[in-house]
């Protein structure tokens, strides 16, 4: 059996929008890390760019389980002292993009594909974005928080 090799005439790039109300953290990451490297397609290829554009909305609305408020997110911008942590609780109140954006890049591949599909993900926190025009398609996510219900 020969190994499928995409051709760049059919790595096409969809557009699809996600509400994260009241969606858990780790299944919103996980569903959106498989639409941004393209592992929904029939052509998808490991090393082929065949990922899609993707629209969170509504990013302050989503669920955290456990004890994660009082837990801490670490970034650090490479610069010496440049060590940044800041809480679920107040990263949620004021910068939620940043929740999903890092748990989403979690979960891609630690390379240069990973990002090129990183800058496909657009997150808002209201639930209006500016992408109509691309006509995205709505993708639901069936098991939403069971703490929502």
């Amino acid at each position: 059996m020969k190994t499928f090799t995409p051709k760049p005439a059919d790595l096409t790039h969809d557009w699809y929008v996600i509400d994260a109300t009241d969606v858990v953290l780790g299944r919103l990451a996980t569903q959106v890390a498989t639409l941004l490297r393209g592992k929904n397609k029939p052509s998808y290829a490991p090393h082929a760019d065949s990922g899609n554009h993707v629209i969170v909305l509504n990013a302050d609305k989503i669920a955290l389980t456990g004890n994660k408020m009082g837990k801490e997110l670490y970034q650090h911008s490479g610069r010496p002292g440049g060590l940044r942590r800041d809480t679920y609780a107040w990263l949620l109140a004021n910068k939620p993009e940043r929740i999903i954006r890092s748990a989403v890049k979690g979960m891609l591949p630690k390379n240069r594909l990973a990002a090129v599909q990183i800058k496909r993900l657009h997150i808002f926190v209201d639930g209006e974005h500016p992408y109509g025009a691309q006509k995205p398609q709505v993708f639901e996510i069936a098991q939403v928080s069971q703490q929502a219900k």
